[in-house]
């Protein structure tokens, strides 16, 4: 999965973390709505929806910081051949905490509005 389409620095930042906020949204509410067929408890749909979210919005980027923190640079042709492969070293580390923040606050306002919409 390519993120060449998010803009670098700050902007590529609050891009990724407001898809990741879209999609933690449509993920708790998705949950929520399968929820009784699957005999699943609240906290259950806001935990699926919070992995799910983290899983599919954060995924890449945390994977990407994960690996660069493993992988041996030795050489200057590793450092390059490895920084080419990430969208936007420099803001790495910052874009994977927004996209958890905003996997977060999706998911915990879909709960708000499943709540509101139910009269809880």
């Amino acid at each position: 999965m390519g993120l060449q389409m998010l803009s670098t620095g700050w902007a590529g930042v609050w891009q990724a973390a407001a898809i990741a906020c879209g999609l933690g949204l449509l993920l708790s509410v998705l949950a929520h709505l399968l929820a009784p067929r699957l005999g699943w408890r609240e906290g259950s749909a806001i935990g699926v929806a919070l992995l799910l979210a983290l899983v599919l919005g954060a995924g890449v980027d945390a994977w990407q910081l994960f690996h660069l923190s493993i992988v041996r640079l030795e050489s200057p042709y590793v450092i390059q051949r490895t920084l080419a492969a990430i969208h936007d070293p420099g803001m790495l580390g910052v874009r994977v905490l927004f996209e958890f923040l905003g996997a977060i606050a999706g998911v915990m306002a879909g709960w708000f509005l499943w709540a509101a919409r139910s009269g809880r």
